[in-house]
């Protein structure tokens, strides 16, 4: 570690880094970014010397801090997952970074890592840690392999815009570092200038979208290789394990006792290609990001199999949902639509050139598509103690929450919605997100679902009068 935290804090400092060989250059102050640097480096060096945990019977500390020391410590009756992070480095000198979650979000300071233990110290940590998941007094099933990842998915990569968001970043790093007017000023940028006056804007727009079109692809799938190559899910008697990485390889572990249900999230263009990404709903681990996926975008059978096998209802994972009746479907054609309309009217009133009415037609044409997938896509489930919850057309998921793990309902009506006589169904859990949403179904509907889906609401007074 006295090797990899100096390295990984130059990483980390890389803008300060560059500022101050910038500015020693326009002072004529070399010294300047060497000390900047070597600041840098001490900084790594006092991370090893100052950072100690410890495992006692009732709780595991974690002690942190140079100038300003730090103590954090967890109950170990209420760590809830383990998850290991070993980076190239980390790799090469056997070492893994440990993280320890207790279901609240904590980034910074406030998470629990333990950066770095030797590799084969690991398995015996989760052990230790997670004692209760990691030994069942009896095994309810035999552990196997749930899915593996192939080649076959990286066909899905570029189609999360991953890529794009990448080169935007690195453009905004170049100008925050101050390097932006060295890029106009290059010899690049004045070939891309020349071409314009030669060959013309159009064209040269055209050719420049398509080489960050290129780039993108090449990006999203570099990223996805490198993130979700050699992907496994692995289920171990009460224990859910997912490895993944091809240089950066991670895994976490988590007590399948606290799964409550799971997501199918199928992004529009994802699932035009057959995909789908599988996230858990786990008590004590984010709903949302890295914390809950299982799976990363794949064929969404495979998705789908996955989430059966886990929850072990078929109907809850493809079986088909309620639709929530015309006033919701209207809703969606409204809201869809309005923009169209009073682009319209403004097309009709004031005096523009007629070419504005194709992309006026082209615009209409994906609002009504775009209308008619979510109002298709709008529906809900209930039965056999599981909520169903489907919404959304460019991010459409599929909630798949039990019963048993909602602890709590709120029925949300905003004025449009009271007026239309439709309302927001709430589910409350502690698990994943926290709140699952049966958007605008009909008023008289949403108790009678909350009480079939939870027995413990029909037998109140007060829900069985708004029931009849």
């Amino acid at each position: 570690m006295l090797l990899v935290h100096p390295v990984h804090e130059i990483i980390r400092q890389i803008p300060v880094i560059v500022g101050s060989l910038v500015l020693g250059s326009a002072t004529g102050n070399p010294l300047f970014a060497v000390l900047v640097f070597a600041l840098t480096i001490a900084v790594g060096l006092a991370r090893w010397f100052t950072t100690t945990y410890r495992i006692g019977p009732s709780d595991v500390q974690l002690r942190t801090g140079l100038l300003q020391r730090k103590v954090l410590s967890l109950p170990r009756n209420r760590i809830r997952s383990v998850s290991t992070d070993a980076r190239l480095l980390h790799r090469v000198l056997g070492l893994t970074v440990l993280r320890v979650s207790t279901g609240q979000e904590a980034t910074g300071d406030a998470a629990f890592a333990l950066d770095a233990v030797q590799t084969e110290q690991v398995g015996r940590l989760r052990a230790l840690l997670l004692a209760d998941s990691l030994a069942p007094e009896e095994p309810t099933a035999p552990g196997r392999v749930l899915a593996r990842w192939t080649p076959s998915w990286l066909r899905y990569s570029p189609l999360s815009f991953t890529g794009l968001a990448m080169i935007a970043a690195a453009a905004g790093l170049v100008y925050q570092v101050g390097a932006g007017q060295a890029v106009q000023d290059s010899q690049l940028a004045q070939s891309g200038v020349d071409a314009a006056e030669r060959f013309g804007v159009a064209v040269t727009v055209a050719v420049l979208a398509a080489a960050v079109l290129l780039a993108s692809v090449v990006l999203s799938v570099l990223q996805s290789l490198l993130s979700y190559a050699n992907l496994e899910l692995r289920r171990d008697f009460d224990v859910l394990h997912l490895k993944h990485g091809l240089v950066r390889v991670r895994e976490r572990t988590f007590d399948m006792r606290r799964l409550r249900g799971g997501t199918l999230r199928e992004p529009l263009l994802v699932r035009l290609f057959g995909g789908a990404r599988l996230d858990a709903i786990m008590t004590g681990v984010g709903g949302v990001g890295e914390a809950s996926l299982l799976l990363p975008p794949c064929p969404a059978a495979t998705a789908q199999a996955v989430l059966t096998d886990l929850i072990g209802q078929r109907d809850a994972v493809s079986g088909p949902v309620r639709g929530h009746g015309p006033v919701a479907t209207r809703r969606r054609w409204t809201r869809a639509m309005i923009v169209p309309v009073v682009l319209g009217v403004v097309l009709v009133v004031a005096p523009v050139p007629a070419w504005l009415w194709v992309p006026w037609a082209v615009l209409t044409g994906c609002c009504a598509l775009l209308a008619a997938d979510r109002a298709r896509s709008l529906g809900h489930r209930v039965g056999d103690g599981w909520l169903v919850a489907r919404t959304g057309s460019l991010q459409r998921r599929r909630d798949c929450i039990a019963g048993s793990g909602i602890i709590g309902w709120t029925v949300r009506q905003t004025w449009m919605q009271r007026r239309a006589g439709v309302a927001t169904l709430v589910a409350a859990t502690a698990a994943g997100v926290k709140h699952y949403q049966v958007i605008d179904v009909p008023v008289a509907v949403a108790w009678r679902i909350a009480a079939e889906t939870s027995p413990w609401l029909a037998d109140t007074r007060w829900a069985g009068s708004e029931l009849r």
